[in-house]
C-alpha cells in the first residue's frame, strides 16, 4: 500500500492508534489449523505485517516471519523486537511483496496469514505462491476490519459511512481511498476468488467467516462481532488520522486546515462527538471513553 511508504506516514502513531486482535480470534485460527491430522507448528509467515501487531500473536510456532512490502513498517517491526527482552530469535521481519516469497524454499511453511492487508493482494499471483509455500496440511488465514461502528451509538452509522465512503472530495475521504484495495475490504473480501481458481486441486476446506453481527445482514451466517476497543474521544481521533485516505486527502486539499472547524477529520470527529452528546443529553470530553466495534471477514483455506 504506497501511503504507508511515505516519509510523512506517521508509523508510531499507526502503530499505537489501530486496533488489537483478541485472542479468541488466534484460537479461532488455530483450532481451525489443527483440524486436519499432522498439523505442524514449526513455520508461520504474516504476509503484509506492518508494525507486528499480528505477527507476536503467533509464538506457539517455532519460527515466525513478518513480511511487509515498507521499510518503514519493517523498521518500526525490528526496533520493537529489539527492545523485547524475552526475545529469542523466534522473529524476524522481512522486506518483500507477498506474491513473491522467494526467501521460502517450496512446502515450508505450516500457517500464513494476513491481518489487514490481503485486500491489496494480487491475487492471480498470491494463490500460486501460496500453493508453492505451503506444507501439506497446511493453513491460511487472511482477516479484514471494516469501518468502525460506534457499540452503543448505531445511529451514527450514517455519519461513518458519508465520512468515509461518500463521493464529495472537499468533505469526504471517500474519493481518496487506494483501489481496488478499498472497495474488496468494504465488501468483505467476496470478490477473493476461491484459490482452486487459480490452482486447481491446490486447496481444500475454502471458508469465508464473518463476525460482523448485525451491520451487515446480507452476508450469510454472520457471528458476534469479536474486535472490540474502548476508546477516550482523543484516541478516536487520533485513530481517524492514521487512515490513509486522510493522508491522501491532506495533500489534495492542503487549505482544508484552514477551516474554523479544524480540518476534515476533526470535523468529522467534532459531528461524531456531537451526536453522542445528543443522545446521551450531557456533554462529551476527549478524556471521556466511549466503545468501539470493527466488523471482520476472514478467508480460511488448507492445502491439499
Amino acid at each position: 500500500m504506497a501511503t504507508f511508504a511515505n516519509s510523512s506516514f506517521d508509523t508510531a502513531i499507526y502503530a499505537t492508534s489501530r486496533p488489537t486482535y483478541p485472542s479468541s480470534l488466534f484460537d479461532f485460527i488455530f483450532q481451525y489449523h489443527e483440524r486436519n491430522e499432522g498439523a505442524r507448528w514449526d513455520r508461520a509467515v504474516d504476509l503484509g505485517c506492518g508494525t507486528g501487531q499480528a505477527t507476536v500473536e503467533l509464538a506457539r510456532f517455532k519460527r515466525v516471519t513478518g513480511v511487509d512490502p515498507s521499510s518503514k513498517m519493517i523498521e518500526v517491526a525490528q526496533g520493537t523486537l529489539k527492545n523485547t527482552p524475552e526475545s529469542t530469535g523466534q522473529y524476524e521481519y522481512i522486506q518483500a511483496n507477498a506474491e513473491s516469497l522467494t526467501f521460502l524454499e517450496d512446502s515450508s511453511v505450516d500457517l500464513v496469514i494476513a491481518a489487514q492487508a490481503c485486500h491489496w493482494f494480487d491475487w492471480n499471483k498470491m494463490w500460486p505462491e501460496l500453493a508453492r509455500v505451503l506444507r501439506k496440511n497446511g493453513s491460511a488465514a487472511f482477516w479484514i476490519y471494516s469501518e468502525f461502528r460506534f457499540t452503543r451509538y448505531p445511529s451514527l452509522t450514517q455519519n461513518i459511512n458519508a465520512y468515509s465512503q461518500g463521493i464529495d472530495p472537499l468533505h469526504s475521504v471517500g474519493p481518496y481511498w487506494q483501489q481496488p484495495g478499498r472497495s474488496i475490504l468494504e465488501n468483505h473480501l467476496v470478490e477473493v476468488p476461491d484459490g482452486n481458481e487459480a490452482v486447481p486441486g491446490a486447496f481444500t476446506d475454502f471458508e469465508r467467516v464473518f463476525f460482523t453481527g448485525d451491520h451487515y445482514p446480507s452476508l450469510p451466517s454472520s457471528r458476534s462481532v469479536i474486535l472490540h476497543k474502548k476508546m477516550t474521544w482523543d484516541d478516536l481521533l487520533s485513530y481517524l488520522n492514521t487512515w490513509s485516505s486522510l493522508h491522501t486527502f491532506r495533500q489534495h486539499n492542503p487549505t482544508d486546515a484552514e477551516n474554523p472547524r479544524g480540518d476534515v477529520a476533526l470535523r468529522f470527529w467534532k459531528d461524531l462527538k456531537e451526536g453522542a452528546e445528543r443522545e446521551d443529553g450531557r456533554a462529551v470530553e476527549g478524556h471521556d471513553e466511549v466503545d468501539i466495534e470493527w466488523p471482520v471477514a476472514m478467508i480460511m483455506v488448507k492445502r491439499a
